[in-house]
């Protein structure tokens, strides 16, 4: 059976948080990533959450936000199983998709320094690499 993506659904949860501990993306069940905080994530980016599903498993996800002004590919994970069979490509194609038809027009993600493959995999997808310096503030250590 091919794997197919689809949109993620709340009681896709559990396999979801199992996916990002396997493929080391360090979820905040606590804060960002808890139960509640997923639901209303998936709420408000209605389509922009996509799985890959091998039958049953989910095997790669992707989560598409937007700020309005351009659209961010996050927390992009492929089970490293079933790594080097065009999953990622075709969830970010499938989020790119969906966040086109919401009119927008720039596509960006972000990438750790050291992660030379998240790099070289945007790049094969015609994103331009830009050297940025990102600051934040948190206002609790979960979220």
């Amino acid at each position: 059976m091919a794997v197919q993506i689809r949109r993620l659904r709340r009681s896709d949860y559990d396999a979801i948080i199992a996916l990002f501990q396997v493929s080391d993306l360090n979820p905040k069940t606590k804060g960002r990533d808890s139960p509640r905080s997923f639901s209303e994530q998936l709420r408000r980016n209605r389509g922009s959450y996509l799985g890959a599903f091998d039958g049953d498993r989910l095997v790669g996800a992707v989560l598409g936000t937007s700020d309005t002004r351009k659209a961010w590919i996050n927390r992009l994970a492929v089970h490293p199983d079933y790594r080097r069979r065009s999953i990622a490509a075709r969830l970010v194609r499938a989020c790119e998709r969906v966040l086109r038809q919401q009119g927008l027009k720039m596509f960006t993600a972000l990438i750790e320094p050291e992660n030379r493959a998240s790099e070289a995999f945007f790049r094969s997808l015609g994103y331009e690499i830009l050297p940025i310096l990102y600051a934040r503030k948190k206002l609790r250590e979960s979220v």
